[in-house]
């Protein structure tokens, strides 16, 4: 197989279904969603296979689901079938609800930081909220966009959040709490919303 194609070297890349520049929003949406799987990837190098298997195992699903995500996002022909499937947003929200019961409570704004593993899953937590933001943007120009690629991206930063904080914790790592920040539940602000 080879790898080159010399078909981009004029700044175009192929979509399902066309053609567009390479710095189109759309390309910009799931180049952004590879480097999370990149650092995803990154992460479960540093794993332990033992201590963190049912992490591991996760993370793996992720990373499929974030190729169905790109997937989607790069397909604009007639008649797309969309991969990444509602069930998979609401097992994020089943994995968040159990990691945030395994680690300790949070009151304050903690730093990206602790484990190796940890520290690349809050680079992949950074970078899913770029992803984000690229993916609304794409959003507003679809009009056939796939929602649910939106709601799976917003809840993975919120699990790679709960997550990183779990690595920490079966690692006795202590997360290091911002020294200026409030108790952030007394206002009612999630900790990774931004």
């Amino acid at each position: 197989m080879q790898l080159y194609t010399k078909t981009g070297d004029k700044g175009q890349t192929s979509l399902i279904g066309g053609r567009v520049d390479k710095d189109d929003i759309r390309v910009d949406a799931y180049g952004t969603l590879d480097e999370v799987n990149s650092f995803v990837g990154q992460a479960i190098t540093e794993l332990h296979a033992e201590r963190y298997e049912d992490l591991i195992q996760s993370l793996e699903t992720i990373q499929h689901e974030l190729f169905d995500c790109g997937g989607d996002l790069s397909n604009v022909s007639r008649r797309r079938q969309i991969k990444l499937k509602p069930e998979s947003v609401q097992r994020l929200e089943e994995h968040i609800d159990r990691l945030t019961e395994e680690a300790p409570p949070l009151e304050k704004f903690i730093l990206p930081g602790g484990v190796k593993a940890a520290a690349s899953i809050h680079i992949a937590r950074t970078v899913a909220r770029r992803a984000e933001r690229s993916i609304v943007s794409l959003s507003k120009t679809d009009e056939h966009f796939p929602y649910v690629t939106l709601q799976y991206v917003n809840r993975l930063s919120d699990y790679f959040f709960a997550l990183a904080r779990v690595i920490n914790h079966r690692a006795n790592v202590k997360d290091i709490e911002y020294i200026r920040s409030a108790n952030v539940f007394s206002s009612g602000t999630a900790p990774n919303e931004k």
